[in-house]
């Protein structure tokens, strides 16, 4: 996957960080960045835009990152999931990894390398899950075609 084909989506109550993150990914990145200070209105969009890598703070006053990623999750479970904290801790942590399925846990104040690499890997990994799906899809409907064609010789034969 290309970079410049990819979305990633930030969500984040506090302004000064989705404007922060939005600036470092178009300055470093071709990336196409869609942020919202608003989690319902972030959800709302999964409905609407590609997305392939999404970013959420885990402390929001609407909804929390984990409640936001889990619905995300179920609207499209190809999407990548990364938690954006400032108050990290195992248990959340461990509760993301579980309800969201999460893939990456990102502190705050982050290193802009890192979170680069993250976003990178993360994307790469939505476009395998996408091109897994595409596969058995294409399977499943050549098993389709052959199982009709062997219904067609069987009722030839008989």
């Amino acid at each position: 996957m290309s970079e410049k084909n990819t979305t990633v989506l930030i969500v984040d109550d506090e302004e000064m960080v989705t404007t922060a993150l939005r600036s470092f990914l178009q300055l470093e990145t071709s990336y196409r960045v869609l942020t919202f200070n608003s989690p319902l209105e972030a959800l709302e969009s999964t409905d609407l835009e590609w997305i392939d890598v999404v970013v959420a703070d885990f402390m929001m006053p609407e909804m929390d990152g984990i409640t936001f990623l889990k619905a995300v999750r179920e609207r499209r479970p190809e999407v990548t999931r990364i938690l954006l904290t400032g108050y990290a801790d195992k248990e959340n942590a461990i509760r993301a990894i579980n309800e969201a399925g999460l893939y990456y846990y990102l502190e705050k104040p982050w290193d802009n390398d890192h979170l680069q690499l993250v976003l990178r890997n993360g994307a790469e990994r939505t476009a395998l899950f996408r091109e897994l799906d595409a596969k058995v899809s294409e399977l499943e409907s050549a098993h389709d075609d052959l199982a009709g064609i062997r219904e067609r010789l069987i009722r030839a034969l008989l």
